[in-house]
């Protein structure tokens, strides 16, 4: 049977692997020397590399899922840095996050899982406060007793949120992988370049795929959002020509009529679900055309220029804020519409908009960071809403950060870009952004980019 050149391509490049990686298997995990516990050990080890696992921790992150880890933040070239240890005297809760940056000396995104306890923080040049607070939060409540799921979700978020790059010293090094012992990058690179073209291609090509499934999902919620604009649009009814109608009302009318248009053209050129924010916008947008046309019609004052309801931007422009405390968490002050401000304010529940998961239905800003797009349409734009409508959330995590409200003129400011490389040496270090220890509440860290305690 022939062989194809791709098959020829997979065996060589195997063949070649294997030969370059004997000798170099990682060491087993073990007991730690006295040399290999504590701070500075870990410190020396994210020099090298960006994940570390503690061998007596090595239960709660073992091995492949922590190269698996490194491979994806060193794919991602952000200086974020994960660490599992155990909780003994070796790790000093109240003192490890400003000692473990210290030590390390380079700016970026610290997370620790310690024993059950977990905490990250950030240098404000990479990352801001309320984004790591609000990512840290929310992975700790979801993903508490299980370590690996939540460094994973925490490093999803993470590296698509910080700014810079990953440290220099992590390819000077010659390692690879995490910090209990993982491939070295010398023996990758004597796989030859073609080795390293074909691991970036599968790279690629699986996030091309993820990115797929997520638009396709997101798709279904913006159809549904496109449908019941246009169904507002025939309800209302209005003719250009119609007794009584102004030229306000006509351009109200037209305003509408054009962002429903653009809405369903701007879906049908989406390739990546980063296109779907500029839909929710457009849709914003139209829906208070809508709104101010109604308003017009009916003889009643026009509605203020507001972000949609927050419990379901279907039900159009937010008419009030009300004070609204999720499941699990912590009161707010959200946008609504006058019928859901209504419900709320008399003890009743909201008419929230529910979208399906892997784990059946959920409310939107449960959903998970693939409808982050989704949202940031929505209230992207609102530097106000950004700071604390999703608090404490996933999505809240993101729509904090400078990307979610990139282009919108009215988001939280950006970071300045870290100098190339990433790195800030150690008189760059600001000790109050990791101040705190693992005890205490969520939030609790007083206005310190990294402040805040262990949970």
């Amino acid at each position: 049977m022939p062989v194809s050149p791709r098959s020829r391509f997979a065996r060589a490049l195997a063949a070649v692997g294997v030969t370059a990686l004997v000798g170099l298997a990682p060491p087993a995990f073990g007991a730690p020397s006295a040399a290999d516990a504590g701070t500075g050990a870990v410190a020396d080890a994210f020099k090298k590399g960006p994940v570390y696992v503690d061998p007596r921790a090595a239960g709660e992150l073992p091995k492949s899922a922590a190269d698996k880890l490194a491979a994806k933040i060193e794919a991602a070239d952000k200086p974020v840095f994960v660490a599992v240890l155990p909780r003994s005297a070796d790790y000093p809760q109240a003192s490890l996050m400003p000692d473990l940056r210290s030590l390390t000396g380079i700016s970026g995104v610290y997370a620790v899982r310690l024993g059950e306890l977990f905490n990250a923080k950030a240098d404000h040049q990479v990352l801001s406060q309320s984004a790591v607070d609000n990512l840290r939060g929310a992975v700790q409540r979801s993903y508490a007793s299980d370590a690996e799921t939540q460094l994973n979700v925490f490093v999803d978020q993470a590296v698509k949120q910080a700014k810079g790059h990953a440290p220099a010293s992590w390819k000077d090094s010659g390692e690879g992988g995490s910090g209990s012992g993982g491939l070295m990058v010398g023996g990758l690179l004597a796989a030859g370049a073609a080795g390293g073209g074909y691991a970036l291609y599968r790279r690629a090509r699986k996030r091309r795929e993820t990115e797929q499934r997520e638009l396709e999902a997101l798709r279904v919620v913006v159809d549904e959002d496109i449908t019941a604009f246009g169904e507002e649009l025939d309800r209302l009814a209005f003719s250009p020509s119609e007794p009584g109608a102004t030229d306000e009302m006509r351009n109200d009318y037209s305003h509408a009529l054009d962002a429903y248009e653009l809405a369903k053209q701007q879906m049908a050129a989406a390739v990546r679900p980063q296109d779907v924010q500029p839909v929710t916008a457009t849709l914003a947008d139209g829906r208070f055309a809508l709104a101010t046309l109604a308003a017009r019609r009916g003889g009643t004052p026009l509605p203020e220029r507001r972000v949609p309801c927050f419990f379901d931007p279907r039900h159009g422009p937010s008419a009030d804020d009300v004070n609204w405390c999720p499941p699990g968490g912590v009161p707010r002050m959200v946008p609504a519409c006058a019928e859901d401000a209504a419900r709320v304010t008399q003890g009743g529940q909201p008419m929230t908009r529910m979208v399906d998961t892997g784990q059946g239905a959920q409310p939107y800003w449960n959903a998970g960071p693939a409808y982050a797009p989704w949202a940031g349409g929505y209230f992207g734009g609102a530097g106000a809403v950004v700071g604390g409508l999703l608090a404490g959330t996933l999505l809240g995590s993101l729509l904090s950060a400078p990307s979610a409200v990139a282009g919108s003129g009215d988001g939280v400011p950006s970071a300045p870009d870290l100098p190339d490389g990433g790195e800030f040496s150690g008189a760059d270090f600001r000790a109050s952004d990791f101040a705190g220890g693992f005890d205490g509440g969520f939030g609790s860290d007083g206005g310190s980019d990294f402040g805040g305690d262990w949970e």
